[in-house]
């Protein structure tokens, strides 16, 4: 479905329209005399009589081709909230009777700078639908004018909400998208596409990776017909030698869990297993189109998990980037071998301030924090506590989780430097991320989140409305502006 946002003269306005106002959180409506007819204040003040305002939005249809809408806006509200009261109000649009909807910013009271922007954010975010294979689809689209004099929304703002929007879409599309269309070649294709918004893109193919040694990373793609990639996306948002932000991704464009084959219920899902990767496709575009005043690098390791023939076993032995070796004992323990290598050429080669990894990476952060938080792991406080904190202002949580020198007993080997799994059990989110601190070689502070119970909704979400939510662009959107731009 489509939104249109059109910010109008208040002149334009039709009486018999749709409109939308907003109201204190007791919903006193002494103010919008002026903003509405004096029939339309008496019935709609007899009506608040019976109401125990426990809603945040009330309609009132005023006739067949005229409802008000009262937005309440409570004291101390947040950001993230006025957010929330978008997405709401999305979930009253009827799109196949009332096309247009007047929003009177001269009614806003709120001491959230860019309260209107938030709002249309939310309301946008919601918006979304991942509809392209469908054969029949519904032309929906709803054109929501702004009306009024105060609660502007600036250039400069419309840039950067229109930026992350853009940058939420990508990262959902990518999930989204079926793994015969978005296997490890396309997706590289479509990464470079990116160049067209000043991003520089380097695509490092089963060659290129085979000469810089990244066993670890060509071992999960070798059992499938599709080639495997490391692909970097760098940001120069100003003119000096800085040393960039890093983010890495997790791009598994399928995992049926190779040789160490997933069960058959529910594997269709492992379309998802790319997410991480897709929040860093979607973050780099949206620092582009916004012209973000950093320097930042995004890395992506694109692979297929497939059995067959040449695939990987249980038992195997690679030799990572980093000079590390490892035991396969499962090859569905994969991603943290893609990210292995990731991070290490990450380090090696950009010498970044900071790195930060995202993962749809185990099932055991779903049974520990569900689908409210994603798991927080990290070898610094300053960064944990950024991202917490980030995390916070936007509504992506996290929920910083344990690393300690004792979990690396678990994953200790025989036979090699290290095991790619915890066979003793327990604890499978911790030693997956204490495997991947061992390829952070230069003491960068890093952190490492696992998404897997963020990154798709069955359900949908505040701001989504199902499927992939596209959660850890506005997260790191806000660690960057507010921290280091």
């Amino acid at each position: 479905m489509t939104i249109q946002i059109n910010y109008k003269n208040k002149a334009l306005y039709n009486v018999s329209s749709n409109l939308v106002l907003f109201v204190d959180e007791k919903f006193n409506i002494n103010g919008l005399k002026k903003h509405i007819s004096n029939s339309e204040f008496l019935y709609i003040s007899d009506l608040l009589k019976t109401n125990n305002f426990k809603k945040d939005l009330l309609f009132f249809e005023i006739n067949s081709k005229k409802t008000i809408f009262l937005v309440s806006i409570k004291k101390n509200l947040k950001p993230s909230d006025a957010e929330s009261l978008g997405a709401k109000f999305h979930g009253y649009l009827n799109y196949e009777k009332k096309k247009d909807y007047f929003i009177n910013s001269d009614t806003i009271n709120s001491k959230i700078e860019n309260f209107l922007g938030y709002f249309l954010h939310g309301l946008k975010l919601k918006s979304y639908e991942f509809n392209i294979y469908k054969s029949k689809k519904k032309k929906n689209s709803v054109s929501i004018n702004v009306i009024g004099s105060k609660n502007k929304i600036s250039s400069q703002s419309q840039l950067k909400f229109n930026a992350l929007e853009e940058g939420v879409y990508l990262t959902r599309d990518l999930v989204s998208e079926p793994g015969n269309v978005l296997h490890p070649d396309e997706y590289a294709k479509r990464i470079n596409s990116l160049k067209k918004y000043g991003l520089k893109i380097n695509i490092y193919d089963e060659k290129k990776l085979k000469k810089l040694g990244m066993n670890a990373l060509l071992g999960v793609g070798q059992g499938s017909i599709r080639g495997s990639y490391l692909v970097t996306i760098e940001w120069n948002g100003v003119k000096n030698n800085s040393k960039p932000l890093a983010f890495v991704g997790k791009g598994v464009c399928f995992d049926t869990g190779g040789i160490s084959l997933k069960p058959a219920k529910f594997m269709e899902d492992m379309t998802y297993d790319m997410a991480g990767s897709a929040v860093v496709v979607g973050l780099m575009k949206n620092l582009a189109l916004r012209k973000a005043k950093i320097n930042v690098v995004g890395v992506v390791g694109l692979v297929e998990n497939m059995p067959g023939g040449n695939a990987q076993r249980p038992g195997d032995i690679v030799k990572s980037y980093s000079g590390k070796t490892i035991e396969i004992l499962n090859t569905d323990a994969e991603g943290r071998l893609v990210l292995a290598d990731a991070l290490t050429f990450t380090e090696k080669k950009f010498k970044p301030e900071l790195i930060v990894d995202l993962a749809t990476l185990t099932g055991a952060i779903i049974v520990s924090l569900g689908s409210e938080y994603a798991g927080l792991f990290s070898n610094n406080e300053k960064l944990s506590k950024q991202l917490l904190e980030a995390g916070e202002k936007v509504d992506e949580k996290l929920w910083r989780m344990p690393l300690h020198k004792n979990f690396d007993k678990l994953i200790d080997s025989k036979n090699a430097d290290m095991q790619n799994i915890n066979y003793v059990g327990g604890a499978g989110s911790t030693t997956a991320a204490q495997f991947l601190q061992r390829f952070i070689l230069n003491k960068t502070p890093w952190a490492h989140l696992d998404i897997a119970g963020m990154a798709f909704s069955k359900y949908g979400g505040a701001l989504n409305s199902g499927g992939a939510t596209g959660y850890g662009v506005r997260l790191l959107n806000k660690l960057i502006e507010d921290d280091y731009e």
